[in-house]
């Protein structure tokens, strides 16, 4: 009995010593300048989350911040794409499997959004607005293409690669709201009408003030 005991007593502390470990920021051999950039672009992703504890704020950041260092890492090794795409996925998943040990899913969420410019919440919100008349399966379709969207695009060495990411799947939701008989055109008229319309009203009210 004393030796289960032991052993669960020496379990329970390694985990807990495991879970301890600081990330440390993988900034050796790297420029002051780059490092700078790239810790004050992570710490305004982190700084969204609103986290109040110190340490695992500062392993948050150096988790974000390392991510953009290993990206930026695979993309000047290789110059050929697939070698590259290929030694990206062999890391991809390692991104949210570190953030899941500090951050639960929605915050997780807020980094991926915060490093690919908020495109995913922005570019749903706009298709539910121009398009009222959406079905709910067609919804979750769009946001389901957006966040697979959204997981190259994490990827992606610069903003330009990012955008031509969601640019592909924009397109490929185009093409399949279109074959459901959606005239986009005639819902982006209709759309940036009632924006218009919108804003005309608020002057309104502003003028009656």
């Amino acid at each position: 009995m004393k030796r289960i005991l032991l052993t669960i007593a020496c379990c329970v502390g390694c985990f807990l010593a495991a879970a301890a470990q600081d990330v440390a920021l993988d900034s050796a051999g790297r420029s002051a300048a780059y490092v700078t950039t790239i810790v004050n672009r992570s710490r305004k992703i982190v700084d969204a989350l609103n986290i109040t504890d110190k340490a695992k704020y500062a392993n948050v950041l150096n988790i974000v911040c390392n991510r953009y260092f290993k990206i930026n890492d695979i993309d000047s090794k290789y110059t050929d794409p697939t070698q590259r795409d290929a030694e990206l996925y062999k890391h991809h998943f390692e991104f949210a499997a570190d953030l899941a040990n500090y951050l639960d899913d929605s915050q997780i969420e807020k980094v991926k959004d915060g490093m690919t410019f908020g495109v995913v919440p922005k570019t749903y919100q706009a298709h539910l607005e121009m398009i009222p008349t959406l079905k709910d399966c067609e919804k979750l379709q769009i946001l389901n293409w957006l966040k697979e969207a959204r997981e190259f695009a994490i990827d992606a060495p610069d903003a330009k690669s990012k955008h031509g990411w969601f640019g592909k799947y924009k397109g490929r939701i185009n093409n399949w709201l279109t074959r459901r008989g959606y005239d986009l055109k005639a819902e982006r008229e209709a759309w940036y009408k009632r924006i218009e319309a919108s804003k005309q009203k608020n002057q309104l009210k502003g003028n009656k003030k």
